[in-house]
């Protein structure tokens, strides 16, 4: 079983990584935070202090278009922060 699906890479995730030493990722919704642990630490290879999780519901979208509106849903995450031991890091960015 997959636990990590993809990391989150946005302005306000590099900031807590900067900050925190804390990287963020989006994960199985069945996933506990011991099976994320032992993920991440094969994966990286890095040691991991923490894990926090947050279960983000979906939101309700509409939008008007030419066809007339439109109402859907956006999809249910799981995400993990995931608190780094002092002096590692991941580097999302050395396969661009």
């Amino acid at each position: 079983m997959n636990v990590i699906i993809k990391p989150i890479v946005t302005e306000k995730m590099t900031r807590m990584t900067e900050k925190f030493n804390r990287v963020g990722f989006i994960v199985e919704k069945t996933a506990n935070k011991i099976e994320i642990k032992k993920a991440v630490e094969k994966m990286y290879g890095v040691k991991v202090l923490r894990v926090n999780t947050i279960n983000q519901p979906g939101k309700r979208k509409s939008r008007y278009t030419k066809a007339g509106l439109i109402e859907g849903r956006t999809s249910a995450v799981k995400k993990a922060l995931v608190t780094l031991a002092k002096g590692d890091t991941i580097d999302f960015y050395s396969n661009i």
